[in-house]
């Protein structure tokens, strides 16, 4: 969330910013989103569980990459904007519902790794490409009741003259906005980094002792990697989006209100920084999982095996093939 009505409330030095980390965010993050996207269509011949949470999150962080030019035109018009009230709405609810639905379906992703590690044996009954199909649906229409609130951000039947910031005061006095979308951050930050230290630590027994740099290791590696970048990405705006709130509502009382509006900001601006990452994340495993004869079947793509490679986790191969 952004900002209350004050006239050419972002500083100079935000926009310079934004643009800078905009362009190679929207330019990379679509190239590499529709090449991952390409390889799933073209080269994967059957839908697993992994690629039905890929293509959901890939068709989610590509519709938030769309509104990244209008928010960067949005910056530069200030209070001048003039594509229309109904649009700007919609740019909002694109970038702010499909935000958090990306959240909850990297969650899909790390949950469902684990439980093919961690339980193999009930896996098979757990998962499956319908069921996962079943719980995208349900994030997306879910999340897409969010639109409700994104509809409300200027205040009911208020003329848009400032897209994406200058928020109605109403907006900042909603308590229950703020808990929700900070129990949904926190609440899968925790979820994800228990899900991820214990799929360490089963990949760790599968070690070979005479050779430790096996595939395990690089499944290791991509598993932390990818909690890092969600966790990089997305702390600083949770932290500095509940801070501002405190201070907006006079909870906390301080005469930096607007060095705390630039930090949003540019916190928000770094949050996007995950669509991007994945795109490129994805597409790399997909490209190398694709050209190694060793893992040159559909059930080892996206970064996690299938119902029946899940069932046979004896050698450190099978389990390093989830990446």
């Amino acid at each position: 969330m952004n900002d209350t009505h004050v006239k050419s409330n972002i500083s100079a030095a935000v926009e310079l910013f934004q643009l800078i980390m905009y362009t190679p965010t929207f330019t990379l993050g679509l190239l590499f989103n529709v090449m991952a996207l390409s390889f799933l269509f073209f080269k994967v011949k059957k839908l697993s569980e992994s690629t039905v949470y890929m293509i959901a999150l890939i068709f989610l962080d590509t519709l938030l990459l769309f509104t990244l030019p209008f928010k960067i035109i949005s910056y530069h018009l200030q209070d001048n904007w003039n594509l229309g009230s109904l649009f700007c709405s919609t740019l909002e609810s694109l970038y702010f519902v499909n935000m958090y639905g990306s959240i909850l379906i990297s969650l899909c992703i790390c949950v469902d790794r684990y439980i093919v590690i961690q339980h193999p044996f009930t896996a098979p009954t757990l998962r499956s490409t319908k069921k996962a199909a079943m719980v995208c649906a349900v994030i997306c229409l879910g999340t897409s009741a969010g639109t409700i609130s994104t509809f409300q951000l200027h205040g009911e039947g208020h003329n848009i003259s400032s897209c994406f910031h200058n928020f109605s005061k109403s907006t900042w006095e909603n308590t229950g906005l703020l808990s929700v979308l900070e129990i949904t951050f926190f609440g899968n930050m925790a979820a994800m980094t228990f899900c991820t230290v214990q799929t360490i630590r089963s990949l760790r027994k599968h070690r070979r002792p005479d050779n430790p740099q096996t595939d395990t290791t690089r499944a290791e590696k991509i598993v932390v990697t990818n909690l890092v970048a969600f966790l990089v990405c997305f702390t600083p705006y949770h932290v500095a989006y509940f801070v501002y709130f405190l201070v907006k509502n006079n909870i906390i009382h301080t005469s930096s209100q607007q060095v705390l509006r630039d930090i949003v900001q540019v916190t928000l601006c770094w949050a996007n920084l995950n669509c991007c990452l994945d795109g490129v994340c994805y597409y790399f495993v997909l490209k190398e999982s694709l050209e190694d004869p060793l893992q040159n079947s559909e059930k080892n793509i996206l970064c996690l095996p299938d119902r029946t490679s899940s069932i046979s986790t004896g050698s450190s191969h099978q389990i390093a093939q989830i990446n």
